[in-house]
């Protein structure tokens, strides 16, 4: 019997797409909540309430949590390492590379307009961080097997 060996970037794309899920998920909760049961310090510069319930928290009437869930969301299927669904490269690509973009969006507001940093919200920065590059690990591995057969 042939096992199929997975590709261990989209192995780790997916994974981490999984993981952006899951905290996004856990910030909208929270959002929708009141953030009271945010595991992180409420006062200082490391202060998750002070920033996700700061006027930034919500653009266009759309919570960033809830705009952060949607992504992932989008991203977790993009990323989904299945057989046969066409070439996604270039929308993954362009998906976490509008993601990190983001993300600098967002450190510059948590720094500059809001005065804190939330450790839930950098947890996910690192992860969208880390999702371009496995992304684009995953495009190299592509074009490599394509040239090399």
């Amino acid at each position: 019997m042939s096992r199929i060996r997975a590709n261990p970037a989209a192995v780790a794309s997916f994974t981490l797409a999984i993981v952006g899920l899951l905290i996004s998920a856990y910030l909208t909760y929270e959002h929708f909540t009141g953030a009271a049961t945010l595991a992180c310090s409420d006062t200082g510069t490391v202060n998750c309430v002070k920033v996700t319930t700061s006027p930034w928290s919500v653009t266009a009437g759309v919570p960033v949590a809830v705009a952060g869930l949607a992504y992932y969301a989008a991203m977790t299927l993009l990323c989904a390492p299945v057989r046969g669904t066409g070439n996604l490269a270039t929308p993954r690509v362009v998906g976490a590379a509008a993601g990190a973009g983001a993300v600098l969006w967002l450190i510059y507001v948590e720094l500059f307009k809001v005065d804190a940093i939330c450790l839930w919200c950098t947890a996910v920065h690192m992860v969208t961080v880390l999702l371009l590059g496995t992304v684009l690990w995953w495009r190299e591995t592509d074009r490599s097997a394509r040239m090399n057969p």
